[in-house]
């Protein structure tokens, strides 16, 4: 049984290699990357909610609370998780864990939640990431909601950046996923990958689906 866990779709960053603009707003199979990570992943979540900075309104169609870094000067990835924490305290106290994923993900597994909890478990680990092919992937994690104040300090009075900083000083279990015939963890950063994607899609997507 998953332990109850809250969603952080995390969708914070500038974009640059795609040319800007909103990232998980660009289409595959027919909808938004955005559309296809809330998909995967709301059957296996208590909730789930947006990190976005800028104006909200433009993700209103997706039926999110939409939640922005409050960490000044686009701190990355774990600014967002960081808002996720806080979101998660606020608004669903009886939930202990937050799963975090990039927003350029489409091809989640269906399984993700659950498999980074049995890796926590069985590691008896405070964190947990997702893998494939050899390769970890610190964005795809889960975290406790009582780190919060510990990850604030790390990023305002620190300055830590890098997600594998903040998770060096705590045991981390991975939990790994075949790379083969497709990444889970694909993301589009490019619109290169945006017709690699398309490729994929026609792996990942069952025939007569969009996710």
């Amino acid at each position: 049984m998953t332990e109850p866990t809250v969603g952080v779709l995390l969708a914070g960053g500038l974009a640059r290699r795609m040319g800007g603009g909103d990232k998980p707003l660009r289409t595959i199979g027919g909808k938004p990357l955005l559309v296809h990570v809330i998909d995967r992943l709301s059957v296996q979540c208590e909730a789930l909610m947006l990190n976005a900075n800028g104006e909200p309104d433009r993700f209103f169609a997706y039926g999110l609370p939409v939640v922005a870094d409050d960490v000044a000067g686009f701190a990355g990835p774990l600014a967002g998780v960081l808002a996720g924490l806080d979101w998660a305290a606020r608004h669903h106290k009886g939930v202990p864990w937050v799963a975090s994923v990039a927003t350029d993900t489409p091809f989640l597994p269906r399984d993700l939640v659950q498999r980074l909890h049995a890796a926590r478990i069985a590691a008896g680990a405070t964190l947990a990431c997702a893998a494939s092919g050899g390769r970890a992937h610190p964005v795809i994690g889960l975290w406790p909601v009582e780190m919060r104040q510990e990850l604030r300090r790390a990023l305002v009075e620190e300055g830590v950046r890098k997600i594998d900083l903040f998770t060096a000083r705590h045991k981390l279990a991975v939990a790994e996923w075949p790379a083969d015939p497709y990444d889970p963890f694909f993301n589009a950063n490019s619109p290169q990958d945006l017709v690699e994607a398309e490729r994929v899609a026609g792996l990942a997507f069952p025939e007569g689906t969009a996710s």
